[in-house]
């Protein structure tokens, strides 16, 4: 994993050095092993690296072509590039070093943009093509790795982080309330748009190129790849999906063992990591494996069983693994708040504290870590949300049931009184238009309950996963670690794209409806009354994990903070939220907001995802955006 920086001055101005260094130096801790800058006139490229594949001096970035007409800055993993490499060579061309940074800028000069199609991992870079005066930018099929770009007064820039453009001269600091009112309404961000009105993601599954000589020049993004879910015409049987779906998984994870380095695993009691940490196990025996638990002193009710430290410790037991645990208090949310808000720079889907210090447990160890995330968004481990909408008049008639289900933290009802200080601002937002652009190359007439699960399988990987991968870096990269998500294997996602639902979920005509706000586990609840959800993962994990394991609800990486948030922190969110003159009155209206969380704190209403998110937007506006001077942050917790 590294940190990606390029800057192309469009009026053709010399790019200072100092400027570019200090760029790369605000991201530093994405890759603390080397840093290096090429400046060419108006052109800056640089590039921090975590040494993960061919440790040697001769892998490191940016890279520059054998005939000097390309310079690459990457930030990732492409598994497969022993295989493109020998490809490559058959074809005539010759290697320096044994990195996948050298592969991934070959198969540019030899394929083109064809080469996306070939590479199966996760990405992030940009190519500069000095006879063509362009730069290439491309990022990884599912988003695993962030990209951001801006432009600031003729100035294009592109990073890994968006703190890097705050150490740019033209650089400024721009509220952008729309995405505010995004984030309020999903708890997340479904666009493009960040917190700041200049800066951009850079979409997944995109590629982008921009002149590097034409001021009047913009940056033109093109789709090649996006997910589709769909029933297929002609279906196999389950046993054969059940023999495909078991080759494909060990596949996945024998190829995202690659590397230079040690590999660890995470290991939670679940399904999801506790397969690939017994796959993993047989390739890599003693593997080092990583458990974040909770301490549940003030814990009560369904919260008592978010613990999971005893059922990871069992399969440490079966698998045999080197195990690390850490065990999370009320207390260290409110002591690492300020680090993680300058980390993840804006708040997506749910808490990531626990990521924050899980990241830092294994990052003590080792370099990389396997994560069990996409498991979920492929084989439907959410089916109380899709079958809010399994039978429609129409494709509108879903969306507005689907919409409604998904405003997560602020409902319509509430959110014009919540923004009233800035409504002027939002007001013409209409964020269901926002929900129904998602499906904008997703969007035919269906008829079956099958084709609207689909749908929403679509959604939750466009969206929520995105969210979650999101959060996953900032939080890893935080500690220079790097994650690894064999789920999201090219070829496992595109046989769980294909699955019948059936397979995934058990009856549509029996819908249990679930409240997501209202307090206690609601997975639980789900689950005692259907036994759904990932069935067909389920019979075919049962080779490698108990049954016991198997058989469980799902159970979310979650702090009992339902319980903490009325008890331990009370103190901690009354300072920061219960006060007229904390930063966000800037923003929201102060009685609507106490409304909102008091309700919380007599126990009427669950609201700890709001009140997780008010804190992190709190954090935001009281530092301008997080993007700040390093001797302004907190003191560092190793």
């Amino acid at each position: 994993m590294c940190g990606v920086v390029g800057v192309v001055d469009q009026k053709g101005n010399q790019v200072k050095p100092a400027v570019i260094e200090a760029m790369i130096n605000n991201i530093r801790h994405r890759g603390p092993d080397n840093q290096e800058v090429i400046i060419d006139k108006n052109i800056g490229i640089a590039h921090c690296r975590l040494s993960i594949i061919d440790l040697s001096d001769l892998a490191n970035q940016p890279m520059v072509s054998q005939n000097k007409r390309f310079i690459i800055s990457y930030n990732g993993e492409v598994y497969n590039f022993k295989q493109i490499r020998s490809e490559l060579q058959r074809l005539g061309r010759r290697f320096i070093s044994n990195s996948d940074a050298e592969v991934v800028l070959q198969s540019y000069e030899e394929w083109g943009i064809r080469c996306l199609t070939k590479f199966n991992g996760m990405f992030a870079f940009i190519i500069w093509d000095k006879q063509n005066n362009q730069f290439f930018i491309a990022r990884d099929r599912y988003g695993i790795k962030p990209l951001y770009y801006a432009t600031f007064d003729n100035v294009f820039m592109v990073a890994s982080e968006q703190k890097a453009f705050a150490k740019h001269p033209k650089f400024k600091s721009e509220l952008d309330y729309e995405a505010l009112l995004e984030y309020f309404t999903f708890q997340n961000i479904f666009t493009n748009k960040t917190f700041n009105t200049r800066i951009k993601l850079f979409p997944p599954g995109h590629y982008g190129v921009i002149s590097t000589i034409n001021k009047q020049s913009s940056l033109q993004l093109t789709q090649y790849w996006d997910f589709h879910f769909e029933e297929p015409s002609d279906p196999a049987s389950e046993a054969e999906y059940i023999e495909e779906l078991d080759r494909l998984f060990k596949q996945a994870v024998e190829r995202q063992m690659v590397s230079d380095v040690e590999i660890g695993s995470y290991l939670s009691g679940g399904m999801d990591s506790g397969a690939i940490t017994a796959l993993a196990a047989k390739q890599n025996p003693y593997i080092k494996t990583f458990t974040c638990g909770f301490d549940l002193n003030s814990a009560q009710g369904l919260e008592l069983g978010f613990d999971e430290r005893e059922k990871a410790e069992y399969m440490s037991y079966l698998f045999q693994t080197e195990h690390y645990e850490i065990v999370l208090k009320a207390g260290d949310m409110e002591r690492c708040l300020s680090q993680l808000a300058y980390h993840l720079e804006e708040p997506r889907v749910g808490q990531c504290y626990p990521n924050f210090y899980a990241s830092k447990l294994a990052s003590k160890f080792v370099k990389v870590v396997l994560s069990g995330a996409g498991g979920d968004e492929l084989f439907g481990g959410y089916p109380w949300r899709y079958y809010r909408a399994v039978v429609n008049d129409d494709f509108e008639h879903y969306i507005d049931k689907y919409y409604i289900f998904w405003q997560r933290l602020i409902s319509n009802k509430d959110i014009k009184k919540v923004f009233s200080p800035v409504w002027d601002k939002v007001g013409h937002v209409w964020t269901r238009d926002i929900f129904r652009d998602v499906f904008k190359t997703h969007a035919e007439q269906f008829t079956r309950p099958e084709d609207y699960v689909n749908h929403s399988l679509y959604f939750e990987a466009k969206t929520f996963l995105q969210g979650l991968l999101i959060v996953e870096d900032k939080m890893s990269m935080a500690h220079s670690l790097e994650t690894r998500v064999p789920f999201l294997d090219n070829d496992l996602v595109d046989f769980a794209m294909k699955l019948p639902v059936k397979l995934k979920l058990g009856n549509l005509s029996k819908v249990v409806r679930i409240n997501e706000n209202e307090p206690g586990s609601k997975t639980k609840k789900y689950f005692n009354k259907t036994k759904d959800g990932k069935l067909i993962l389920r019979k075919a994990m049962q080779a490698y994990i108990p049954e016991s394991v198997t058989k469980i609800e799902k159970q979310g990486f979650s702090a009992p903070d339902q319980s903490w948030f009325k008890k331990d922190s009370y103190k901690f969110i009354e300072k920061l939220l219960l006060d007229k003159n904390s930063k966000i009155y800037d923003v929201f209206d102060y009685e609507s907001i106490k409304s909102l969380v008091d309700s919380h704190l007599a126990g009427e209403e669950n609201r700890r995802l709001l009140i997780w998110g008010l804190l992190n937007v709190n954090e935001i506006l009281n530092n301008t955006f997080i993007l700040l001077n390093e001797k302004k942050m907190v003191a560092n917790y190793d």
